[in-house]
């Protein structure tokens, strides 16, 4: 089987925002729209305070909220954990927006501009099949399908790989197969510590963050 997952190294990430406008950049993402935010937060008590990134979006999990309530089946998880929407399907009516607890799905209503009036690039790359639907990160899923198609491999090969980790440019993010132990990924979550986002929801993110290097064991 195969399990794409993302891996966002807290330690690396330095809150350029490059891996947001990367995604409004492939994703054509109308004004205000952002499948792929970086959190910036302050941790700790003055005057010993530092400031933390993370980059958050949907999280693709194993058990998707989304999916449960949503009425036509428009959501629904792949077997590769990739969770999808079918827009001729979906209705609109934002029960998964309210069900996902990462605040990762928008819905907009009418076609919007970054000037107001569109220009000629946005003409050309307005979907109106995404309006008053449901829409978030698919992990840049066209990519991955059509890489694989060709025989690219999704984390290594750019083609292939979701366009958010392409352009990190502190290589904060990682993509690929949980299910190979030899994947960029397995291999990142086997030496460090790690932990999902609202894990004890039991929702299984895949969307997994590094934040230390594992300790290492007396023999």
């Amino acid at each position: 089987m195969t399990r794409w997952a993302m891996v966002a190294d807290l330690r690396r990430c330095v809150g350029c925002q490059t891996c947001t406008a990367a995604c409004k950049h492939a994703n054509a993402t109308p004004p205000g729209v952002q499948w792929r935010r970086v959190l910036d937060l302050e941790v700790g008590d003055y005057p010993d305070v530092q400031r933390a990134f993370v980059p958050v979006g949907c999280q693709h999990c194993d058990e998707p909220p989304c999916a449960e309530v949503c009425p036509t089946t428009a959501t629904r998880k792949r077997d590769d954990g990739i969770v999808t929407i079918d827009y001729d399907a979906c209705i609109g009516c934002a029960y998964c927006a309210v069900a996902c607890p990462y605040q990762a799905r928008t819905k907009t209503m009418r076609a919007g501009f970054a000037y107001g009036q569109a220009s000629e690039h946005e003409l050309k790359r307005q979907d109106d099949t995404r309006l008053a639907v449901a829409t978030k990160c698919t992990f840049c899923v066209d990519r991955i399908d059509d890489g694989l198609a060709r025989g690219l491999q999704p984390g290594i090969d750019p083609d292939a790989t979701p366009a958010c980790v392409n352009a990190c440019i502190s290589e904060a993010l990682a993509f690929g197969d949980l299910d190979d132990p030899h994947s960029t990924v397995s291999r990142l979550l086997a030496q460090n510590q790690h932990f999902r986002m609202h894990e004890e929801l039991g929702t299984g993110p895949g969307l997994i963050y590094l934040w230390d290097r594992k300790l290492e064991t007396a023999t």
